[in-house]
């Protein structure tokens, strides 16, 4: 059966760990779609790190903003797709100057895709509004278009997860 979880929550309060876990414990082809760019030395060993701990059984996939169009490409042969992480991905559009308008129509596009592909879909974003408002305007932005992502996201999945220091508590359908 096929399922859709969204896992949200603060920075290290175990999202990751969860999806992987989650993942691990249920399907055999496993497509892992990473959104971070490696822009420096550091970033690129975390994402070795990352990428060995998964293990071979993975397979990785480096999507900066096309994962409706990664999804339709590798929905197919896996059991379940984890995209790691959703803010990042929306980072990845606004440094590209796309506008709100053009990263929720992506949104739109990626929402149908969790729905289109044949096989689970994990998602994996940051909780991006409990803390206080920014004080610049690019970070307002990000602030405000990641929550309307995620809630989309949100709307559109059968199970959503929010994780507080590594305990997964069930926002939405049943695990």
């Amino acid at each position: 059966m096929k399922e859709t979880l969204f896992v949200t929550g603060g920075c290290r309060s175990g999202k990751s760990k969860f999806a992987l876990g989650f993942a691990d414990g249920r399907f055999k082809q496993k497509v892992f779609m990473a959104t971070c760019c490696a822009k420096d030395d550091e970033m690129r060993q975390r994402i070795k790190k990352h990428r060995k701990a998964r293990g071979s059984d993975w397979q990785t996939v480096e999507v900066a903003t096309a994962l409706s169009e990664a999804m339709a490409s590798h929905g197919g042969g896996a059991d379940v797709i984890v995209i790691d992480c959703l803010t990042l991905w929306v980072s990845n559009m606004l440094v590209e100057n796309m506008s709100q308008e053009e990263v929720l129509a992506r949104a739109d596009a990626l929402t149908k895709a969790i729905t289109e592909v044949p096989c689970s879909v994990i998602l994996v974003s940051n909780e991006v509004g409990a803390g206080i408002v920014p004080e610049n305007e690019l970070a307002r932005r990000f602030r405000d278009v990641a929550g309307l992502v995620n809630q989309k996201v949100a709307a559109c999945v059968n199970s959503v997860v929010w994780m507080v220091a590594g305990i997964p508590v069930p926002i939405k359908g049943v695990l």
